[in-house]
């Protein structure tokens, strides 16, 4: 619904200006509108979430608005300790003396996108294997559908695991590095001898698990301890940042939907959160109705179905081989929803 520019504040602080395209409020209504209309005729069970959508979306016309979200999830988190220099992660500072309904001006953070990151270490991985990208992608494919065959999902290694993996490279690294350096202080001096690159440690790989740990942490914080959080977390608006000693940190960014929950809502969450866990499908099914969730039938199992694909996870035994579209359609076959929790 914008375009993002840099820019320099008259004291020379770098900012990232984000100035929304004239008419685009009523445009996205129109399309908004139109999905709604299609989706009641053709795919009724979408129909619940594409209000919410609208509901949502409709909030990121004002950009005073968001500019306030923003320094409110800031100082939440920052108080917190998990947001600063140094800290799990970076939330941009909004200059709010500055934004207009249509131009948000906040802090630049200085990282590209987190999965671009993550895909780039993919390729540094498949050449350690002696490995092409797509041969590598084939081979995790491959050990999936073996696992999903066997009615078992693959799992990476620990945050722990990671750990000592980069540790390891880190003392390799070192070892190398000395002996680079020794040779271009000594043969590397010589006329016409190349300089051997030394590794810095951003070459390291990223703690992958750590880093998906770290994120579900945040917004695990933002929801149960603030309830104030972040209503569109997707990969474009979680960015990899480096501290000055060159370890990987977390930049979150676009808060144009944020949503609020009560005390009574959190406790609530909670209670379902950890019913999901537990397997307790009647507790599930009594919290869901207490949220509000009303199907046509209150079919129990429908209900704990769309807890467990909402909530919980989505994964080969829950959907039973089927497309989560379809899916979610079988379901509002059997009981269409009224109202969503």
């Amino acid at each position: 619904i914008g375009q993002v520019h840099r820019a320099t504040l008259r004291d020379g602080t770098p900012v990232v200006v984000k100035v929304r395209y004239p008419d685009v409020e009523r445009l996205m209504r129109g399309d908004i509108r139109t999905i709604k209309m299609f989706a009641q005729v053709a795919q009724p069970v979408h129909v619940p979430a594409l209000q919410e959508i609208e509901k949502q979306f409709l909030t990121e016309f004002d950009y005073v608005q968001e500019g306030e979200q923003l320094e409110s999830v800031r100082k939440n988190l920052s108080k917190a300790g998990l947001e600063g220099p140094g800290k799990l992660c970076r939330v941009p500072k909004a200059y709010l003396e500055y934004c207009t309904t249509r131009v948000l001006v906040m802090e630049e953070l200085f990282g590209g996108k987190l999965a671009d990151a993550l895909k780039a270490e993919m390729k540094v991985q498949a050449a350690r294997e002696g490995k092409t990208e797509k041969q590598y992608l084939t081979d995790m494919k491959q050990k999936e559908a073996e696992a999903k065959e066997k009615g078992e999902e693959l799992k990476g290694p620990s945050a722990e695991e990671y750990d000592l993996y980069i540790s390891l490279l880190d003392k390799k690294r070192r070892v190398v590095n000395s002996f680079r350096r020794l040779r271009n202080w000594t043969v590397g001096l010589l006329p016409g001898v190349p300089k051997a690159k030394i590794e810095a440690k951003n070459d390291l790989p990223i703690n992958h698990a750590k880093m998906i740990d770290d994120i579900f942490y945040i917004h695990g914080h933002e929801i149960l301890c603030d309830g104030e959080f972040n209503g569109d977390p997707h990969p474009g608006n979680i960015l990899l940042l480096r501290r000055p000693d060159g370890s990987p940190q977390i930049g979150l960014i676009d808060y144009g939907q944020v949503k609020r929950l009560s005390k009574a809502d959190r406790h609530l969450f909670a209670k379902l959160i950890i019913a999901l866990d537990d397997e307790n499908k009647e507790e599930v099914v009594k919290l869901m109705q207490e949220a509000g969730m009303r199907t046509k039938h209150m079919d129990p199992e429908v209900i704990y179905l769309y807890a467990k694909v909402s909530y919980d996870q989505i994964n080969h035994q829950i959907l039973g081989g089927k497309h989560i579209q379809l899916f979610m359609e079988d379901l509002e076959a059997r009981d269409p929803i009224v109202q969503l929790p």
